[in-house]
């Protein structure tokens, strides 16, 4: 885990910051040796294919689109053409099996 990425988390109002750690756990449990940095002034991951960015009343998990086909991209929200995510606005919308299979459709 990188010191920038847990300075970033820690210094978030609840609930963001408990949104942000618990995602940090979904990706490094299912990836243990993924490359996290800052990237973009927010959580990147595997070369910027994932991102986390706290906003002011949720957090979106982010995701790159390349590769994937019309169909796939359905499954994310946002309106970026290179990037979409899913947005979090409680702990208790964390779908963990979702998130796993978003996260292994990207790294595919």
């Amino acid at each position: 885990m990188n010191k920038k990425v847990e300075e970033y988390v820690e210094k978030q109002k609840s609930p963001q910051r408990e949104i942000c750690q618990n995602l940090r756990k979904i990706i490094f449990k299912i990836f243990p040796d993924i490359k996290e940095e800052m990237k973009w002034g927010v959580p990147s991951y595997e070369g910027g294919k994932y991102y986390i960015v706290a906003l002011k009343d949720h957090v979106n998990l982010g995701f790159s689109l390349k590769g994937l086909s019309a169909e796939e991209t359905k499954l994310f929200e946002g309106s970026g053409k290179t990037m979409k995510h899913i947005e979090i606005n409680s702990l208790k919308e964390i779908d963990e099996n979702k998130i796993i299979r978003l996260l292994k459709l990207i790294r595919r």
